[in-house]
This record gives structure tokens, C-alpha cells and sequence, in this order.
């Protein structure tokens, strides 16, 4: 276990290394100088020369990106060009609503999605089937931005059954909080469900025809048995592998259902900080984002052994 772990951290560095590089240019190709940003349009040559020094953007792009990358490994990410508030603090404060907002449609998507799936591939092609395929296909075809509004106009403008947007109080009011969290949690999660519930059906399809399956009915094995006893384990195999990635989906999509929802976490500061070109707020979050999606990853490998005890951390299936 630890080697595996060693090997699979030092596979992971070239690819965060690559993602800084990534990081660093992709947002100095967009459009707008943030000293203009900064001093205003009105402002003189003598200025905006000032801001740029003072903030090191006239630095040569390499030695700014090497500047960038040492700090970072040092744990410093820089302080804001417009609020001149650490980065870090600004990545503390709005982590935790993100961080809420993902793991509640994680939830739901787990919820959701295998049961779904599961009554799916053992209903096959019965009226029931039938109808989970067909709200599966609606789900992942529907933009969530367009879902979110939808759910903002029904349930909240017409209906007044919830909050159109904002974010609650966890600690003093949990129950306020949970009201405020139910619409954008699960217009997150649908497109995850959507997904996961398919590819259980299809897993379960191909395992419930395996000869161990046939054998176990043959023996008697109630049906409940058979199916979650025998068949979902195994079909759970690939059904981790996009859990994971699902992760990852909500933590970027987040980004745009934060600013339907007026939710305050990372994606709201990340869609600020790109409009008012402040470097260092952007390159520490999505940092931030693809780290947590490279440790995520390696605790869906480490799930397949706790699965299925036949896969090993080599990636290789015991005999």
C-alpha cells in the first residue's frame, strides 16, 4: 500500500507541473490588462507602468511563472489585485460552501444513481426501465444552467417552496441552511445521476449474465440476494470510476451553478477573479481544483481493493 501510494504520488507531480503551466498562460491569453482594470481607463502611462511593477506584471512571463511556481510550492499564492487580501484566506472562506455544495450532490448522486440503476438492469425493458432511461437521457442532455433557472422559476417563483438563491447559516440554523441548499445541490447532481445510473444499469446487465450469478440462483439465492449480494459488487467496479470523476464534474461545475444560485463559494470568486484579470485568485483556486481532483482519483484506486479483494494496487487482478 505505501509503495503504491509513493508511486502514484510522484506520477501525479508532472501532471500538477503541467497544470501550473496550464494554469499560468491560460489566463494571461484572455483579453484585458489588469492595471487597466486596476487604475481605470482614464489612467496615465506613469500609472499604469506603477501598478505593473508594484504587482510584478512587467516581469518577463518565464521568471514570473518560476516567482509564481516557487511560492506556491512554499504554500504562499500572493495577495489580490483588487482586494489586496491574501489568497489564501480568500480560498478559506469560500472552500467550505463549495466544498458543502459537492459533497451534498455527491450524496445525492450516490443515492440516486445506483438504486436507479440497479432496478434498471432488473426490470430490463419493462415499463420502469423505460422510464429511468428516458429521464436519464433528459438529464444529461439539459444544460444544468438552464435546469437551475427552470428549478428557480417553478419552486421558488411560482411555487415560493424555496429560496431562489444565497446561502444560509450551517452552524446557527441547519434547517434554513438545508432549504437554501436543496436547489442547487440537486440541479448539480442530476447530470451526475444521470450518467452513474446508466452506467450501473450497463454493468449490472453484463454481470447478471456471468455464470457465478446463474450458479447462485441455481442454489436457491433469493432474487434480493443475488443481486446485492453477488452482482452489485462486482458491477461497482467501473461505477468508482466515474464517482470519481463525477467529483471532479461537480467541483467545476460548480463554477456556473454558484453564479445561477448566487451560492458564495470558490466558484462564484473564481468567475470574479477571471472578469477583473486577477491572476493570483485564479491560478490558486483552479490549483486548488486540480490537486483536489488528483487525490480523488487516487482514493478511487484505492477503493477498487476495498471493492473487489481480486484487484490489487498494481492495477493488476489476483489469480
Amino acid at each position: 500500500m505505501a509503495a503504491f501510494l509513493i508511486r502514484r504520488c510522484v506520477e501525479a507531480l508532472p501532471v500538477i507541473l503541467l497544470a501550473t503551466l496550464a494554469i499560468f498562460l491560460g489566463i494571461r491569453l484572455i483579453p484585458g490588462d489588469p492595471a487597466l482594470l486596476l487604475a481605470g481607463q482614464d489612467a496615465s502611462p506613469e500609472t499604469l507602468a506603477a501598478i505593473r511593477q508594484a504587482n510584478g506584471l512587467d516581469r518577463p512571463l518565464p521568471l514570473q511563472y518560476a516567482i509564481w511556481l516557487n511560492n506556491a510550492v512554499h504554500a504562499d499564492f500572493g495577495v489580490s489585485f483588487f482586494t489586496h487580501t491574501p489568497v489564501a484566506q480568500l480560498i478559506a472562506q469560500r472552500a467550505p460552501a463549495t466544498l458543502e455544495l459537492a459533497i451534498a450532490a455527491m450524496v445525492l448522486t450516490v443515492l440516486a444513481s445506483i438504486p436507479t440503476g440497479v432496478i434498471a438492469a432488473v426490470r430490463r425493458d419493462q415499463p420502469i426501465d423505460w422510464l429511468i432511461s428516458s429521464f436519464n437521457g433528459i438529464a444529461v442532455a439539459v444544460p444544468s444552467f438552464w435546469l437551475g433557472i427552470l428549478a428557480i422559476m417553478l419552486f421558488s417563483l411560482a411555487l415560493g417552496w424555496l429560496p431562489p438563491g444565497g446561502r444560509g447559516d450551517p452552524v446557527s440554523d441547519p434547517l434554513q441552511e438545508l432549504k437554501f441548499l436543496v436547489l442547487p445541490a440537486v440541479t448539480l447532481a442530476l447530470p451526475g445521476v444521470a450518467a452513474v445510473s446508466r452506467l450501473v444499469r450497463a454493468s449490472m446487465l453484463e454481470v447478471l449474465g456471468d455464470d457465478y450469478v446463474r450458479t447462485a440462483r441455481a442454489k436457491g439465492v433469493a432474487q434480493h440476494g443475488v443481486v446485492l449480494g453477488h452482482a452489485l459488487r462486482n458491477a461497482l467496479v467501473p461505477v468508482v470510476t466515474l464517482l470519481g470523476l463525477n467529483f471532479g464534474r461537480l467541483l467545476g461545475g460548480a463554477v456556473v451553478i454558484e453564479s445561477v444560485f448566487a451560492w458564495p463559494g470558490l466558484g462564484q470568486l473564481i468567475r470574479d477573479a477571471i472578469s477583473r484579470r486577477d491572476y493570483a485568485v485564479v491560478q490558486a483556486t483552479l490549483l486548488l481544483l486540480v490537486v483536489t481532483f488528483i487525490v480523488i482519483n487516487l482514493l478511487t484506486d484505492v477503493l477498487y481493493g476495498v471493492i473487489d479483494p481480486r484487484i490489487r494496487l498494481t492495477g493488476r487482478r489476483a489469480r
